[in-house]
């Protein structure tokens, strides 16, 4: 079973003042790149989730996102008291040394002057608590591990349509090869053909033997066994490999490389319109097996 690097998973924790939402994203990466994309999770819990994230993603670029989202009465602004009752005090001190007459305060300019000072700096203060505490960091630590376990689940369902991707471009190349078998006696006797044909037209009179010779050993050039035996065991090996083994990605990625070389090398080697063909069509299936392998843990 293997798993795309590419997933997404959400959970919820609540709390008694609040909600917290856990987010996890993950692309295709080399290594574990984790981006921790929030300003809520205590310090001291940080290498502790980093940790947990890297043993069950193992690779890939993941980020992790907590918001916080307080209930009604908690996010509810307070007054400053003694800041405002300072305001005031100092504004009497103020009135008296510039002799202003000691007037009654109606209602109306009662409402005025509170409506000044609550414009003053620092009267008005957002209420301040403290979200995660060491009380409900379970909670807070089980909807983490409900998410981790929500983008693995991801990885996995996107990881079968990967192999069943990958896997039916294979069976595609072996099939594409098969196929140039059919071409091999009509290529060999064409390449003869074309010697003997350009012999004529020189007027060159050639010992037999000698030709028959030469002509064996530049056949035997142009011979295409070892490429295809090596390549059907590369084939069999990335089966092999992304059947048994937990996280093939980098080692499928090195198979990939090998079993283009010998398509490559059967191209070059080609000397025939029709396996020309079979091999842009093997690169073709190797390219697109190579992008999606890419994502494949």
């Amino acid at each position: 079973m293997i798993k795309s690097m590419t997933g997404y998973g959400k959970a919820e924790a609540i709390l008694q003042n609040g909600k917290i939402t856990i987010e996890f994203r993950s692309v295709n990466g080399k290594n574990a790149d984790i981006n921790i994309k929030t300003a809520i999770l205590p310090k001291d819990k940080e290498l502790g989730i980093r940790k947990k994230i890297a043993e069950v993603l193992q690779r890939g670029s993941i980020d992790f996102f907590m918001t916080w989202e307080p209930n009604a009465a908690d996010s509810a602004k307070q007054i400053n008291m003694d800041i405002a009752r300072s305001y005031i005090a100092q504004a009497g001190i103020l009135a008296k040394e510039m002799g202003c007459p000691n007037i009654g305060i109606s209602a109306e300019g009662c409402s005025s002057i509170l409506s000044a000072v609550f414009r003053m700096p620092d009267v008005i203060d957002q209420k301040k608590q403290e979200i995660i505490s060491d009380e409900n960091w379970s909670m807070v630590e089980a909807a983490i591990d409900e998410a981790l376990a929500m983008i693995d689940d991801y990885r996995v369902k996107e990881g079968a349509a990967l192999y069943k991707d990958v896997t039916g471009r294979v069976k595609n190349i072996l099939a594409i090869y098969d196929e140039i078998e059919g071409y091999e006696g009509e290529r060999i006797a064409t390449v003869r053909e074309r010697i003997e044909k350009n012999l004529e037209e020189l007027q060159v009179k050639v010992d037999k033997e000698r030709f028959e010779q030469e002509m064996i050993f530049y056949i035997e050039k142009l011979d295409i066994n070892e490429e295809k035996v090596r390549l059907r065991q590369h084939c069999k090996y990335f089966m092999d490999t992304i059947d048994n083994e937990p996280y093939p990605g980098k080692k499928l990625g090195f198979i990939i490389q090998e079993m283009g070389r010998e398509i490559n090398t059967t191209g070059s080697k080609a000397n025939h319109a029709s396996i020309q063909k079979c091999v842009v069509r093997m690169k073709d299936e190797l390219e697109k097996i190579r992008e999606q392998s890419m994502n494949i843990l």
